[in-house]
């Protein structure tokens, strides 16, 4: 007996020792992090907070506004570095939030934040205060359920979706999690993981993961660096990505059935070698769900649209905005009472 509480108590030691070394880690990659990539963009206030922006393009004079949401573990600079810069050029305005608990914005409501509706709610305030929209709105992978959120929800600030590789349809079974990641996720032990071993172990696969997510094609040249990738090292950023996880298959199952109540011009771009978010399973099924929405599909491309096939979704973009421009210039119909 006395050598098995010797044993648990060295055991308790080792556990304890490296949990002390990991939160010593992780504070100095939460400085050196935030060091590396300080706020670059104005600040919007929301109730509970701010969301922090990166913005580019006339303000004035634009061919229209696009709004950029970001994919899960990222920030505003993965779609600002590599969709958005080239859509600026061409005369938008682009407006590129960092999602609640992201880059630089607070997370506002908790664990709540992890539902896209609670995010949508946050970003069409911050819209209504910009005075922007209705604008073109861009999600891409987890925030194709944003996206839709956004126009379910608060109509008035879309007035078209353009859905990247998007996440939008309830999960099959089959794509469970292991009981190991089940474990790790409960939140107790994500709180714990996040201010201990979990940056040290993320900046250690990060390369790796950014290579695998760019499959088949290769990672886009100092991604990384320009995409402010390290940001999701952070504890707070890491439990908020747990909680985005955790979230999302109740919250698709619940608005997944209004989609086909959705009236707003719809465009659907993903690649069918996508590894991370089968196109078959996802964008396909989502075409046939929103009336009159169009799903392009480009041979040969994995999950990484915004980056690795940045012409043909800057291309969508500019013929979605011609669309909705000939739309409002067109004459109403016979009958018709203008408001």
């Amino acid at each position: 007996m006395f050598a098995l509480a010797a044993l648990l108590g060295l055991f308790a030691t080792l556990i304890g020792g490296v949990l002390g070394a990991g939160a010593l880690a992780s504070l100095i990659i939460t400085l050196r992090v935030a060091a590396q990539h300080p706020p670059d963009g104005p600040f919007v206030a929301v109730p509970g907070g701010r969301l922090a922006t990166l913005q580019a393009g006339p303000e004035t004079g634009a061919r229209a506004t696009v709004v950029l949401l970001h994919g899960a573990s990222s920030n505003a600079a993965d779609p600002m570095e590599s969709i958005g810069r080239r859509l600026a050029a061409e005369g938008f305005r682009v407006v590129a939030f960092d999602r609640p608990g992201f880059g630089w914005s607070d997370r506002l409501s908790g664990s709540e934040a992890g539902k896209p509706s609670v995010q949508g709610a946050a970003i069409a305030e911050a819209l209504e205060r910009m005075g922007i929209g209705p604008a073109i709105v861009l999600g891409h992978s987890w925030a194709g359920s944003l996206a839709l959120s956004l126009a379910l929800d608060h109509p008035e600030r879309v007035a078209g979706l353009m859905l990247v590789s998007p996440v939008a349809l309830p999960f099959r079974e089959d794509r469970t999690p292991p009981w190991y990641w089940r474990l790790a996720l409960k939140p107790p032990i994500a709180w714990l993981l996040s201010r201990t071993i979990g940056p040290p172990l993320g900046l250690y696969y990060l390369d790796a993961a950014a290579r695998n997510v760019f499959v088949p094609q290769t990672a886009s040249e100092g991604y990384v660096g320009r995409s402010r990738a390290t940001l999701v090292l952070r504890p707070d950023t890491l439990l908020a990505s747990v909680q985005d996880l955790i979230a999302l298959p109740a919250a698709l199952a619940a608005q997944a059935p209004r989609y086909p109540g959705l009236r707003v011009p719809t465009v659907i771009v993903a690649g069918d070698a996508d590894r991370a978010v089968t196109s078959a399973l996802q964008a396909e099924p989502l075409a046939q769900m929103i009336p009159g929405a169009r799903l392009v599909t480009l041979p040969g491309v994995g999950h990484m649209v915004p980056w690795v096939a940045t012409e043909a979704l800057a291309a969508e973009v500019s013929r979605l905005a011609d669309q909705l421009s000939a739309d409002r210039l067109a004459p109403a119909p016979a009958g018709t009472v203008a408001p």
